[in-house]
Parts: C-alpha cells; structure tokens; sequence
C-alpha cells in the first residue's frame, strides 16, 4: 500500500479512531510498536474509563448508600447509574436484576452457591459443556460434592462445536441447571445458546450463560435469550478490573438466599435474626468496588458510542482476515475452527511450544496469551498441553495481524 492510499485507509476506518482512545497503545516494546493481541484476558482501557475512576477518586470519592453527605450522595448516584446502563446494556427489565459482583467467576459462584446449594438434592444433574472455563466447572463441582448431585458434560467436536444432539440426550427430568459459555475462550466458538436454553427450559432446569467472552464482542439480550443468569466481567469489556455482573431473573433472586453476609446486604440485624435487605443488594455484602463500577459504566457508554453491532462486524472481518493469513503458515494448526466464531485464534506450531511462540512474538512488540487458558479440559480434547492464542478488540487492525504473521514467520526461523 502506497503512503497515500495508506493515510486514505487510515482517515476513512474508524478502527484508526478507536484506537487513538486507548493510550497503552502509544508505547513501544523492545523498540517496536506495541500489538496488542491477549484481549481475551483483559481488554485495554480507553481514556474516558481512566478519566472516569480518576475524577471519582479525585473528587467524590466516599462510601455508598449509608451516608447522609453531598460526596456519599453523589458516589451512590453514580454507582446506581452505572447498573442502569449494565441493565440497558444487557436488556434486562429492571436494574433489581443486576448485582454487582467481582467478576464472572464471582457471579458464577453466587449462583452455585445460592441457587444450587439451596435446590440440588442427590442425584439431581448440572448439565456443561466441554468448553467450559475452568470457572464453570469448579463451581459445580464444589456445589455436587455438598449436595450429592452429579456433573454431567456435553461433548464438543473436531471443530469445537457443542455437540447438540448429544447435548439433548443429556437433558432430563433429573436435570436441574444447565451452565454453558456463551462464547468459548479458548476456542472462539459462539454457542447455540438460544436452542440451549429453550432445550433446558423444556425439562424445567435453570440456565446459566457464563459471557465472559460475549459480552465484549457480540450483542446481548437477556430477556430475547430468557436465560435465567447471566454473568460478565468489567475488564474484557474496556473496565476496570475487579468489577462484573451477575444478571438473574428477579424472581429467582428474589427467592435465593444471601451469598455472602455483612453490611449493605441487611435492613435489621440483631443477635436474633437478620432481615435481608431488598434486590439486588442483599447479594451485595460489604463496600462494594464503587470505582470499579462507575468505570464500568463508563467503558458500556463507549462501547454504546461505537455500537456493539458495529465493533462486532469489525471483530469478524478481523477474523477472517487473519485465519485465511496464519492458513499458509507452514506447520501451524488452528485449534477451534466451528463455523460460528468470535475473535480469538487458538494454534499450535510442529515442534515448537506455545510458550516459545509467546516469548519470540513479546520481543516482536506482538503481545498474545500461551498455556491452557484456564481450559484444561479443552487442552485435554486436543491432545496438546497449551495453545497460543491471539485474540482480537475493537481497536485491533490488519496491520497488527500483519505483525502477528510476520513475528510467527520469525518463530519459524529460530525454530526452522
């Protein structure tokens, strides 16, 4: 691409735009510019999340709900305000169905420990999938051995598609909940979770939708999906670390047990008893990550800017571009390959270990994530003990596939 082709692609892609909102891209590394591609771990920040948490420390930092000054007011009229926009963003019917919690792996467990402590009886059946994250998998597991019920797994294929048909067989009368991924992360399959849902619902169990990896890259709609939870973390989706969000019909949680107790979760306490406190905060136990959640709502007011239909398209071309670019790497395998994907790229090389590919590619300037992914099983699925893993934001460009192709040419050398 000549200069002048190449300053016109770079005016009329809005890609170009995006990322000027996310000054961890201006750096170098090892001398070369840095290309950020392990956004399936966490997703960069753009400013207006930065200046966000920073004006709230600077200039109304205090405790929420409790207190009777202007500060505590404000910081609780901003932390509302941030559950608002999650049940916007989500499409939920009220913000009652949103609880605040540390990440998807916390939501996740609110509900197994909640929910499943309280209904699972021995010889009931959770029902996953065998591309769960190892978070929706321990959890179950926890919950079936202090309640005698079983952990069954839907296989997947070659490809890394839920094996359907097999998953239907699964289902029964003695099937309680169903906890699959919404999208793998380590493989980028997008499940099927509306049949998911409606399949479970038909034998009257419960759904849990683990977006850890959806929520960032693909449109949501809790009430059009009707799972019954729904989990997501802050910091893949442009947030701070350390906040996420559990979703949950407001029936359920309204009969669900506390998770956790201690202040803002009570209305009365005495050494008798306790009286809850009302949705969602009685699953709320303690200061909750105010920051946290306001830069949340921060990072959803970004994403609603761009469009998440439109980051999405982006996403998906990007993909494209880049499987058809590592397709005619000789000795490279992609792991993953179902039909319906969002933006991650699993591979390995002949003969080489995903963590040398990680290692030559950091001195490249190209940032990408080697190991398990917290997906042993999956690893165990394919026979390998790790993969590497480029995995794709909005702010990505082909120039940075680009960089990821040639930093894996520079792996073949070495390893030639």
């Amino acid at each position: 691409m000549n200069a002048t082709k190449e300053a016109l692609v770079r005016h009329v892609e809005p890609v170009y735009r995006w990322r000027e909102d996310f000054p961890v891209l201006k750096q170098q590394v090892y001398g070369k510019p840095l290309v950020y591609l392990d956004n399936a771990a966490t997703s960069q920040k753009p400013a207006a999340v930065i200046e966000t948490e920073r004006r709230y420390y600077e200039e109304y930092n205090a405790n929420v709900h409790r207190g009777v000054h202007a500060l505590s007011q404000k910081a609780t009229d901003a932390y509302e305000a941030a559950r608002e926009k999650v049940a916007r963003f989500l499409n939920a019917r009220s913000a009652r169905e949103i609880v605040f919690v540390r990440g998807c792996t916390e939501g996740v467990n609110l509900v197994a420990q909640s929910y499943g402590r309280a209904i699972l009886k021995p010889g009931d059946e959770i029902l996953i999938t065998a591309m769960e994250h190892h978070s929706n998998i321990v959890p179950w597991q926890i919950v079936c051995r202090e309640t005698g019920a079983v952990l069954k797994v839907a296989p997947i294929n070659d490809a890394g598609e839920l094996v359907f048909e097999a998953f239907e067989k699964l289902l029964s009368e003695r099937t309680k909940i169903v906890a699959a991924v919404h999208v793998s992360n380590a493989l980028g399959t997008i499940n099927p979770v509306e049949r998911i849902v409606e399949r479970a619902h038909a034998v009257g169990a419960k759904v849990l939708l683990d977006g850890a990896q959806a929520a960032p890259h693909v449109p949501v709609d809790v009430q059009a999906l009707d799972c019954d939870f729904y989990a997501f973390s802050g910091h893949k989706l442009y947030g701070p670390t350390g906040i996420g969000v559990l979703y949950g019909k407001e029936a359920l949680l309204e009969a669900m047990p506390p998770y956790q107790g201690g202040g803002d979760m009570i209305k009365v306490v005495t050494f008798e008893k306790t009286l809850y406190n009302d949705l969602p905060y009685k699953f709320e136990a303690g200061t909750p990550h105010i920051a946290g959640a306001v830069g949340l709502g921060a990072a959803l007011d970004y994403v609603a800017g761009i469009g998440i239909e439109t980051i999405a398209a982006h996403e998906h071309a990007l993909l494209q571009y880049a499987t058809e670019a590592v397709s005619g790497i000789k000795g490279l395998r992609l792991v993953g390959t179902a039909r319906r994907k969002a933006g991650i790229l699993s591979f390995v090389m002949e003969g080489v270990h995903p963590h040398d590919i990680g290692t030559i590619l950091d001195h490249q300037g190209v940032a990408i994530r080697a190991g398990h992914h917290c997906a042993m099983p999956v690893m165990d699925r394919y026979r390998v003990p790790a993969t590497a893993r480029a995995s794709f934001a909005l702010y990505n460009t082909r120039e940075d596939v680009d960089a990821l192709v040639a930093g894996l040419r520079k792996v073949q050398e070495v390893f030639g």
